[in-house]
């Protein structure tokens, strides 16, 4: 048996079983949607409030309470800031390289699903062609053997075979709305991470000029030599 007659032979099942896959296809779409509106849901802060709750304790070097308010908050932003004052005491440079690596991480979580509604919105339109081409394939093959065809049965199975690529764009366009919406909300996120970073960053930076200033051993003289400290 050719190859060709394989092809036929699957062209003949009809187009009913893709059609099947693109409502698996768009049952998982919806799926993945309402677990992404539910996880941004869980994790929305205010981050107004939280970023002038931050600064006030840590203004006051209040760093327990600061991680006690990020400990009690599982947005994105508290997780991010609270890798930074974790590593507070090993300097500014090492909590900055921590809350990247917090980003990073949450990121992922951020970005969950999001390569399948990609996917799945490029891809469906096609996946769509395919059942319609087919569907056709069989009703001109239906029109090849027959003694006596009549046009309407044979275009009522071309209609029907149209139906798929319909199918395919109804499931592809909400799955790319929500794919580019999602990566608009990743990159809102992610800016106010930024944006709670920068507080802890202040306090951190601020606190390492201030042990540099009271130090009492070797400080360094204006011509960059050093010079023992005189009691």
């Amino acid at each position: 048996m050719s190859l060709q007659h394989i092809f036929e032979k699957l062209a003949l099942l009809g187009a009913e079983w893709v059609l099947w896959l693109l409502v698996v296809l768009s049952v998982l779409s919806i799926a993945v949607m309402l677990d992404r509106v539910l996880f941004f849901r869980r994790i929305r802060t205010n981050l107004a409030e939280l970023s002038r709750r931050l600064r006030d304790m840590l203004a006051r070097d209040d760093v327990d309470g600061a991680m006690s308010l990020l400990d009690g908050d599982s947005s994105v932003e508290a997780a991010v800031a609270r890798a930074g004052l974790v590593e507070a005491h090993r300097g500014p440079v090492v909590a900055e390289e921590a809350m990247a690596s917090a980003r990073v991480q949450q990121k992922l979580r951020l970005e969950r699903w999001q390569s399948f509604l990609g996917t799945l919105g490029n891809n469906a339109p096609f996946i769509g062609l395919f059942g319609t081409v087919i569907g056709i394939i069989k009703a001109f093959h239906t029109l090849s053997i027959s003694t006596n065809p009549e046009m309407k049965f044979i275009m009522a199975d071309i209609g029907q075979a149209l139906v798929a690529t319909g199918v395919g764009l109804i499931v592809a366009i909400p799955a790319v709305v929500a794919h580019n919406v999602l990566q608009r909300k990743v990159r809102q996120v992610m800016g106010r991470t930024e944006a709670v970073g920068h507080v802890v960053m202040a306090y951190l930076r601020s606190e390492g000029g201030k042990g540099q200033k009271s130090s009492g051993g070797a400080v360094e003289s204006d011509d960059g030599s050093d010079s023992e400290a005189r009691s």
